[in-house]
């Protein structure tokens, strides 16, 4: 039976604020959303994927590129590697200097930026359409043919380790760098992206040309191109810039070790002393992005730790019990199966009373299936929120590359409100099961003794 609108679901004590009486949306038309008919799609003969789609509206073009390259492609021994040569490869290369990139680049107003990840490394830039051919041959220049000046790379060190010497006085920080060790031990996802500073002093700039010369190329990269340019010539420059590329000794991508879920508890308190506050962070390994049940999850995470103020968990330990400053729950999923956990920030006193509430609104929601009320009120939030992310070009870009890098297919964002609004009660419940628990998880702390 449905419940009726801000009625709280007797097994979790939660209530929706008081709202409105509804106004029926209709949902997006599948004809005015990005699809097979307008988003161009080219495979060059060296392996790279372009994506294109017109939009007139707008005078700027905005560029989205992935290359399979990052963080799993090194251990421990080397952590921030790939990250470090991601973010060296605007610093020089053979045609342009340092200055005379950014030169370039700020001259027409534009914007260009690479980093690393741990199975991607991405590619971002924005300019007006009459100076994208400038802008791919400035990115081109930097994927293919960098330099690595020595002072540029002694400068970006120095960065570097300023930003490692910040995140190390941050709880939350910490505590996120804990969490993934507990949950991921001896996995490549305990291991920073970032680097850790020994790893980072120990670095050469040989480390970087070599790391660059086995793994960048243009096999399963993606690059995506949306704006005010025509399909086919976004295609032409792409081919242009990219299609003479070749290089036979681009690394295959490893394969991604097998995770296993904590079986008990296991918990760490880093002690920062002197600090104000405490991070909690409690979970466990997801489930990736392409898995059968990650809609499913999405839709669960939202209810348990987003919707309104933080779902159920921003209700229980923020709003009713005044225990955090923020709290709720976050679930990443990608190549590979990503985190799922809550997290809040609080009173040091109050981080044993904080993860009992967590653990308890788990328990409800592991316990029972969520109401009616509640599955159709995120239902049409996902519904609706969906066409605001792609207003934009840059929301446009990103989604298409999303939806290229995990296989979802040029029909999905047509697709989406129906497989929305398939997903059941029994479906949320069965993904939170799966994924989450109240008794066997990892619990990082990070704050005052």
């Amino acid at each position: 039976m449905k419940a009726e609108a801000g009625q709280a679901p007797a097994s979790s004590g939660f209530r929706f604020p008081q709202r409105m009486p509804k106004i029926k949306t209709p949902s997006p038309s599948s004809s005015s959303l990005p699809g097979p008919d307008d988003i161009t799609r080219r495979a060059l003969s060296n392996g790279l994927v372009v994506l294109a789609r017109e939009n007139f509206a707008s005078q700027s073009v905005v560029v989205d590129a992935d290359l399979r390259v990052g963080a799993l492609w090194h251990g421990r021994e080397q952590a921030g590697l790939a990250d470090f040569t991601a973010a060296a490869l605007l610093r020089g290369t053979e045609r342009l200097s340092f200055d005379q990139i950014y030169e370039q680049i700020e001259s027409v107003g534009a914007s260009l930026a690479i980093s690393g990840g741990t199975h991607t490394s991405s590619l971002y830039g924005k300019c007006l359409a009459e100076d994208l051919d400038r802008l791919l041959g400035l990115a081109a220049d930097a994927l293919r043919r960098p330099v690595f000046p020595e002072d540029q790379v002694e400068r970006l060190r120095g960065e570097i380790l300023t930003r490692l010497n910040i995140q190390a006085n941050d709880t939350r920080s910490r505590a996120s760098e804990a969490f993934y060790e507990l949950a991921y031990p001896g996995h490549p996802y305990s291991i920073e992206e970032d680097g850790y500073p020994d790893t980072i002093r120990a670095l050469t700039r040989d480390d970087l040309v070599r790391f660059h010369r086995a793994h960048y190329g243009p096999r399963g990269m993606l690059l995506t191109i949306v704006g005010a340019v025509e399909a086919e010539a976004a295609v032409a420059l792409a081919e242009k810039h990219f299609g003479d590329w070749r290089n036979p000794a681009q690394v295959e991508p490893p394969a991604l070790p097998p995770v296993t879920r904590p079986a008990a508890v296991v918990r760490r308190h880093v002690v920062m002393p002197g600090k104000a506050q405490s991070d909690v962070i409690l979970g466990g390994p997801g489930p990736e992005r392409r898995h059968p049940r990650f809609l499913a999850a999405r839709l669960a995470n939202n209810l348990l730790g987003v919707f309104g103020m933080g779902g159920r968990i921003g209700h229980t330990v923020r709003e009713k019990n005044g225990l955090a400053y923020y709290a709720g729950s976050t679930l990443n999923g990608g190549l590979g199966p990503g985190a799922w956990y809550a997290y809040a920030g609080v009173n040091p006193d109050n981080v044993e009373r904080t993860v009992d509430l967590i653990r308890r609104e788990i328990a409800r929601f592991l316990a029972r299936k969520v109401t009616p009320a509640e599955l159709e009120d995120n239902q049409a939030q996902f519904i609706g929120r969906m066409p605001l992310s792609l207003e934009t070009n840059e929301g446009v870009a990103g989604t298409l590359s999303s939806m290229e890098l995990y296989g979802l297919g040029l029909d999905y964002l047509q697709r989406y409100p129906a497989m929305v609004r398939a997903v059941t009660r029994d479906d949320v419940l069965e993904a939170a099961r799966e994924f989450l628990s109240a008794e066997a998880f990892a619990l990082a702390v990070a704050g005052p003794e």
